[in-house]
């Protein structure tokens, strides 16, 4: 395996933990207003009144999340590409 070869996956092993690093705080964040919206559908339901259907505070944020989570996890994707090219294809 040549210097270029382990270099670039080196740096690719880098990228792909920061990326996916990066993704978990915003992501688990989404997976908390998720819970909470529908937690708070199932009340509406139950307590039988009907639910504004415009968007709220809590779907902008979770829409802003799911962006910050694609972006990571394309960064995470990435480094995983760079990590295999310099293993498998740079001799």
């Amino acid at each position: 395996m040549s210097t270029a070869g382990l270099l670039l996956a080196a740096l690719g092993a880098v990228v792909a933990v920061f990326g996916f690093a990066r993704a978990r705080g915003p992501w688990a964040r989404y997976r908390a207003l998720k819970a909470q919206e529908d937690n708070i559908a199932r009340y509406e339901s139950w307590r039988g009144g009907l639910r504004d259907t415009g968007p709220t505070g809590a779907s902008v944020a979770m829409e802003m999340l799911r962006t910050q989570v694609r972006i990571s996890a394309g960064i995470g994707g990435a480094g995983l590409v760079a990590l295999l090219v310099g293993l498998f294809v740079v001799r």
